[in-house]
């Protein structure tokens, strides 16, 4: 009877070890699984910041490179410091020579078929050499704004600021280069203040023409661009 007592103790001492052990590797198990959902949560998070966005540059022959190759307009010099600076951004070059604000408002619906999370306007210079009404610019630009937002209500907007020579009179100079600050003022978008500062009226950086920007013109083109893009590239990574 003792012998068949101590057999039973033995075993129910071995059952608790045994039940013990289960419940320590199941407990082990558990925070294994959930270190490991965690740590995947954690890498679906950062690879979905790191997807990558879509830049649109919508503008007209100064956007598109007017005289150059396409990868010496300033849109493509931008990429080119994005990608040395590794961040997931693709630029799309949607320039076209010519263009006034009233012909970038029939365009822009069409562009828009595709996701954009940051839009570089640049768009009005054809405007100001045709003489056309300040307030005809400002209602087209503003309207440009608003379909961009309407379809991509979270996309970051910088409005590249253009001046014009007092050919056309000086009042109208000012009044059009006012046309940039109100709008930016209004709409709460990022403003290049002057896209063709330290290259405007300089014949070693412009071609023939006088306009439009040669190799060189681009690359301070693409600087005074990238100083107020920049700052709107980090606002969108961290949020």
């Amino acid at each position: 009877m003792m012998i068949k007592k101590q057999f039973l103790a033995y075993g129910l001492v071995a059952l608790l070890s045994l039940y013990g052990c289960s419940e320590a590797d199941t407990a082990n198990g558990t925070e294994t699984e959930q270190a490991t959902t965690a740590t995947t949560n954690a890498e679906s998070k950062k690879a979905s910041k790191q997807e990558t966005q879509t830049i649109l540059f919508f503008g007209n022959s100064l956007t598109a490179g007017y005289g150059l190759e396409p990868d010496q307009a300033f849109p493509a010099l931008i990429q080119h410091r994005i990608d040395s600076l590794d961040l997931p951004y693709k630029v799309i070059n949607a320039g076209v020579s010519g263009e006034t604000t009233a012909g970038g408002k029939s365009r822009i619906d069409w562009l828009l078929k595709q996701p954009v999370d940051v839009f570089v306007l640049e768009l009005g210079a054809n405007d100001g050499l045709r003489g056309i009404d300040t307030e005809e610019t400002y209602a087209n630009l503003k309207a440009i704004i608003a379909k961009v937002r309407a379809k991509y209500p979270d996309v970051k907007i910088v409005l590249a600021g253009m001046q014009i020579p007092p050919s056309m009179g000086q009042k109208y100079a000012n009044q059009f280069s006012e046309v940039y600050s109100r709008i930016a003022e209004e709409e709460n978008v990022a403003l290049i203040p002057f896209l063709l500062e330290g290259v405007a009226g300089q014949p070693k950086l412009n071609l023939e023409d006088g306009i439009h920007p040669t190799v060189e013109g681009q690359k301070i083109v693409a600087k005074n661009v990238w100083s107020v893009l920049q700052p709107v590239l980090k606002q969108e990574a961290s949020s």
